[in-house]
Protein backbone atom coordinates (compact mmCIF):
# COMPACT_ATOMS: atom_id res chain seq x y z
CA UNK A 1 0.00 0.00 0.00
CA UNK A 2 1.56 3.22 -1.23
CA UNK A 3 1.31 6.58 1.30
CA UNK A 4 2.06 10.23 1.02
CA UNK A 5 2.06 11.25 4.39
CA UNK A 6 3.39 8.02 6.12
CA UNK A 7 5.83 5.34 5.83
CA UNK A 8 4.74 1.86 6.45
CA UNK A 9 6.81 -1.30 7.11
CA UNK A 10 6.29 -4.77 8.40
CA UNK A 11 9.32 -7.03 9.31
CA UNK A 12 8.71 -10.30 11.09
CA UNK A 13 5.79 -9.07 12.75
CA UNK A 14 7.68 -5.96 13.73
CA UNK A 15 5.43 -2.86 12.74
CA UNK A 16 6.74 0.61 12.07
CA UNK A 17 4.80 3.75 10.97
CA UNK A 18 6.44 6.89 10.57
CA UNK A 19 4.75 9.95 10.31
CA UNK A 20 6.29 11.83 7.06
CA UNK A 21 5.38 15.77 6.78
CA UNK A 22 8.45 17.00 8.44
CA UNK A 23 8.34 19.95 6.35
CA UNK A 24 4.93 20.54 7.87
CA UNK A 25 6.28 19.38 11.24
CA UNK A 26 4.23 16.18 10.75
CA UNK A 27 0.48 18.56 11.48
CA UNK A 28 -2.06 16.47 11.01
CA UNK A 29 -4.80 17.04 7.74
CA UNK A 30 -7.10 14.52 6.64
CA UNK A 31 -4.95 12.65 4.35
CA UNK A 32 -2.49 11.90 6.87
CA UNK A 33 -5.38 10.61 9.56
CA UNK A 34 -7.24 8.41 6.79
CA UNK A 35 -3.63 7.17 6.19
CA UNK A 36 -3.12 6.20 9.58
CA UNK A 37 -6.37 4.66 10.10
CA UNK A 38 -5.58 2.52 6.98
CA UNK A 39 -1.90 1.29 8.12
CA UNK A 40 -3.47 0.67 11.51
CA UNK A 41 -5.78 -0.96 10.22
CA UNK A 42 -3.66 -3.81 7.76
CA UNK A 43 -1.61 -4.03 10.21
CA UNK A 44 -4.33 -4.96 12.99
CA UNK A 45 -4.77 -8.19 10.29
CA UNK A 46 -1.29 -9.69 10.15
CA UNK A 47 -1.82 -12.31 13.20
CA UNK A 48 1.64 -12.18 13.33
CA UNK A 49 2.62 -8.68 14.43
CA UNK A 50 4.16 -8.56 17.67
CA UNK A 51 4.66 -4.65 18.44
CA UNK A 52 4.45 -1.27 16.29
CA UNK A 53 7.03 1.45 16.78
CA UNK A 54 5.49 4.77 15.33
CA UNK A 55 7.81 7.52 15.43
CA UNK A 56 8.18 10.94 13.29
CA UNK A 57 11.19 12.23 11.05
CA UNK A 58 12.17 15.66 11.45
CA UNK A 59 12.91 18.08 14.34
CA UNK A 60 9.24 17.91 15.60
CA UNK A 61 7.17 15.10 16.11
CA UNK A 62 3.59 16.99 15.06
CA UNK A 63 2.71 20.05 15.58
CA UNK A 64 -1.13 19.55 15.92
CA UNK A 65 -3.90 20.21 12.83
CA UNK A 66 -2.29 21.31 10.21
CA UNK A 67 -3.40 25.08 8.99
CA UNK A 68 -4.53 24.61 5.72
CA UNK A 69 -6.71 21.86 7.28
CA UNK A 70 -7.78 23.86 9.93
CA UNK A 71 -9.08 26.72 7.34
CA UNK A 72 -11.13 23.83 5.65
CA UNK A 73 -12.87 22.73 9.07
CA UNK A 74 -13.56 26.30 9.42
CA UNK A 75 -15.59 26.15 5.91
CA UNK A 76 -17.50 23.34 6.38
CA UNK A 77 -20.89 22.84 7.54
CA UNK A 78 -21.82 21.04 11.25
CA UNK A 79 -22.48 17.67 8.87
CA UNK A 80 -18.79 17.84 7.69
CA UNK A 81 -17.64 19.12 10.88
CA UNK A 82 -18.86 15.77 12.61
CA UNK A 83 -17.32 13.37 9.73
CA UNK A 84 -14.31 15.13 9.66
CA UNK A 85 -13.98 14.67 14.20
CA UNK A 86 -15.57 11.32 13.62
CA UNK A 87 -12.29 10.40 11.20
CA UNK A 88 -10.07 11.65 14.08
CA UNK A 89 -12.03 9.93 16.72
CA UNK A 90 -11.43 6.59 14.95
CA UNK A 91 -8.20 7.05 14.25
CA UNK A 92 -7.16 7.44 18.44
CA UNK A 93 -9.86 4.05 18.62
CA UNK A 94 -7.93 2.05 16.32
CA UNK A 95 -4.57 2.81 17.72
CA UNK A 96 -5.82 2.56 21.58
CA UNK A 97 -7.02 -0.78 20.57
CA UNK A 98 -4.16 -2.23 18.76
CA UNK A 99 -3.90 -5.49 20.12
CA UNK A 100 -0.06 -5.58 20.26
CA UNK A 101 2.47 -3.22 22.47
CA UNK A 102 3.00 0.29 21.32
CA UNK A 103 6.01 2.12 21.47
CA UNK A 104 6.40 5.77 20.31
CA UNK A 105 9.02 8.38 20.29
CA UNK A 106 8.74 11.75 20.48
CA UNK A 107 10.80 14.60 19.52
CA UNK A 108 10.33 18.37 20.11
CA UNK A 109 6.80 19.12 19.54
CA UNK A 110 3.47 17.02 20.32
CA UNK A 111 0.90 19.65 20.05
CA UNK A 112 -2.81 19.57 20.25
CA UNK A 113 -3.95 15.69 18.28
CA UNK A 114 -0.52 14.83 18.71
CA UNK A 115 -1.39 14.08 22.65
CA UNK A 116 -3.83 11.52 21.68
CA UNK A 117 -1.82 9.88 19.96
CA UNK A 118 0.92 10.10 22.52
CA UNK A 119 -1.42 9.19 25.15
CA UNK A 120 -2.84 5.85 23.00
CA UNK A 121 0.94 4.13 23.35
CA UNK A 122 1.61 1.82 25.40
CA UNK A 123 5.28 3.14 26.05
CA UNK A 124 6.14 6.74 25.44
CA UNK A 125 10.20 7.41 24.96
CA UNK A 126 11.02 11.27 24.54
CA UNK A 127 14.33 13.56 24.00
CA UNK A 128 14.72 16.25 26.39
CA UNK A 129 13.63 18.75 24.03
CA UNK A 130 9.96 17.46 23.67
CA UNK A 131 7.29 19.80 24.58
CA UNK A 132 3.44 18.67 25.31
CA UNK A 133 0.77 21.30 25.17
CA UNK A 134 -3.01 21.31 24.78
CA UNK A 135 -3.24 24.53 22.47
CA UNK A 136 -7.02 24.36 21.55
CA UNK A 137 -8.47 27.01 23.63
CA UNK A 138 -6.14 28.77 22.59
CA UNK A 139 -7.64 28.95 19.09
CA UNK A 140 -11.30 28.84 20.53
CA UNK A 141 -11.76 25.17 20.23
CA UNK A 142 -11.55 22.30 22.79
CA UNK A 143 -9.71 19.11 22.97
CA UNK A 144 -12.68 17.28 22.56
CA UNK A 145 -11.31 13.65 21.16
CA UNK A 146 -8.36 13.25 22.77
CA UNK A 147 -9.34 14.17 26.31
CA UNK A 148 -10.62 10.29 27.03
CA UNK A 149 -7.19 9.16 26.32
CA UNK A 150 -4.94 12.19 27.58
CA UNK A 151 -7.22 12.12 31.04
CA UNK A 152 -6.61 8.11 31.47
CA UNK A 153 -2.65 8.81 30.91
CA UNK A 154 -2.25 11.71 33.02
CA UNK A 155 -5.36 11.55 35.25
CA UNK A 156 -8.60 14.31 35.18
CA UNK A 157 -6.72 16.65 38.36
CA UNK A 158 -4.24 17.06 35.86
CA UNK A 159 -6.18 17.13 32.64
CA UNK A 160 -8.16 20.39 34.10
CA UNK A 161 -5.34 21.94 34.66
CA UNK A 162 -3.58 21.73 30.94
CA UNK A 163 -6.77 21.41 29.12
CA UNK A 164 -7.91 24.88 29.96
CA UNK A 165 -4.78 27.02 30.84
CA UNK A 166 -2.71 25.57 27.44
CA UNK A 167 0.83 25.87 29.17
CA UNK A 168 3.46 24.31 27.56
CA UNK A 169 4.73 20.79 29.28
CA UNK A 170 8.24 20.67 28.93
CA UNK A 171 9.63 17.01 29.10
CA UNK A 172 10.46 16.91 32.90
CA UNK A 173 6.91 17.60 33.48
CA UNK A 174 5.91 15.24 30.72
CA UNK A 175 7.87 12.20 32.58
CA UNK A 176 6.39 13.42 36.06
CA UNK A 177 2.84 13.61 34.88
CA UNK A 178 3.03 9.90 33.21
CA UNK A 179 2.38 11.26 29.85
CA UNK A 180 5.90 9.99 28.37
CA UNK A 181 7.32 6.57 30.35
CA UNK A 182 11.38 7.83 29.85
CA UNK A 183 13.29 10.79 28.36
CA UNK A 184 16.56 9.77 26.23
CA UNK A 185 18.34 11.80 23.55
CA UNK A 186 19.07 8.63 21.04
CA UNK A 187 15.95 7.66 20.89
CA UNK A 188 16.36 5.42 18.48
CA UNK A 189 18.73 3.32 20.17
CA UNK A 190 16.31 3.75 23.27
CA UNK A 191 13.52 2.65 21.00
CA UNK A 192 15.54 -0.73 20.25
CA UNK A 193 16.48 -1.75 23.45
CA UNK A 194 12.41 -1.64 24.57
CA UNK A 195 11.36 -3.06 21.31
CA UNK A 196 14.47 -6.09 22.23
CA UNK A 197 12.63 -5.96 26.02
CA UNK A 198 9.28 -6.81 24.85
CA UNK A 199 10.55 -9.46 21.50
CA UNK A 200 11.69 -11.27 24.63
CA UNK A 201 8.29 -11.78 25.72
CA UNK A 202 5.61 -14.31 24.47
CA UNK A 203 3.98 -13.06 21.71
CA UNK A 204 0.63 -14.35 22.99
CA UNK A 205 0.67 -13.41 26.44
CA UNK A 206 1.30 -9.68 25.47
CA UNK A 207 -1.18 -9.93 23.34
CA UNK A 208 -3.92 -11.10 26.13
CA UNK A 209 -2.29 -8.83 28.41
CA UNK A 210 -2.97 -5.85 26.58
CA UNK A 211 -6.36 -7.46 26.67
CA UNK A 212 -6.77 -7.81 30.33
CA UNK A 213 -5.44 -4.20 30.91
CA UNK A 214 -8.47 -2.76 28.94
CA UNK A 215 -11.07 -5.03 30.90
CA UNK A 216 -9.61 -3.97 34.04
CA UNK A 217 -9.81 -0.18 33.42
CA UNK A 218 -13.00 -0.78 32.08
CA UNK A 219 -14.58 -3.10 34.90
CA UNK A 220 -15.51 -2.83 38.99
CA UNK A 221 -13.95 -5.00 40.75
CA UNK A 222 -16.44 -7.32 41.47
CA UNK A 223 -17.31 -11.23 40.91
CA UNK A 224 -17.63 -10.49 37.26
CA UNK A 225 -14.45 -9.29 37.22
CA UNK A 226 -12.61 -12.14 39.65
CA UNK A 227 -14.12 -14.83 37.45
CA UNK A 228 -12.96 -13.56 34.53
CA UNK A 229 -9.07 -12.84 34.83
CA UNK A 230 -9.82 -16.26 36.54
CA UNK A 231 -10.62 -17.83 33.34
CA UNK A 232 -8.09 -15.66 31.50
CA UNK A 233 -5.12 -17.18 33.65
CA UNK A 234 -6.54 -20.54 33.27
CA UNK A 235 -7.07 -20.15 29.85
CA UNK A 236 -3.44 -18.85 28.93
CA UNK A 237 -1.52 -21.20 31.69
CA UNK A 238 -3.12 -24.49 29.33
CA UNK A 239 -2.29 -23.17 25.86
CA UNK A 240 0.41 -24.25 24.00
CA UNK A 241 2.71 -21.12 24.37
CA UNK A 242 2.02 -20.96 27.91
CA UNK A 243 2.88 -24.82 28.44
CA UNK A 244 5.86 -24.40 26.36
CA UNK A 245 7.02 -21.18 28.54
CA UNK A 246 6.56 -22.77 31.45
CA UNK A 247 8.54 -25.59 30.74
CA UNK A 248 10.88 -23.49 29.33
CA UNK A 249 11.29 -21.68 32.70
CA UNK A 250 11.46 -25.16 34.62
CA UNK A 251 13.88 -26.76 32.34
CA UNK A 252 16.37 -23.60 32.25
CA UNK A 253 16.12 -23.27 28.06
CA UNK A 254 15.26 -19.74 26.35
CA UNK A 255 11.75 -20.29 24.88
CA UNK A 256 11.30 -20.07 21.26
CA UNK A 257 9.95 -16.62 21.06
CA UNK A 258 13.26 -15.04 22.58
CA UNK A 259 15.71 -14.39 19.86
CA UNK A 260 13.84 -13.46 17.17
CA UNK A 261 14.46 -11.28 14.41
CA UNK A 262 15.15 -7.58 15.70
Amino acid sequence: MEFNTIKVANDAGIGRITLARADKHNAFNAEMIAELIDALTTLNQDTALRLLLLDAEGKNFCAGADLNWMKQQAQMDAAANVADANQLALLFHHLDNLPVPVVMLVQGAAFGGALGLVACADIVIANHRAKFCLSEVKLGLIPATISPYVGRAIGQRQLRRYALSAELINAEQALTLGLVHQLEDDLHRAGNSICAQLLDNSPQALRACKSLLSLIEASPIDAQLRADTAERIAAIRVSDEGQHGLNAFFSKQPPRWQGAKR
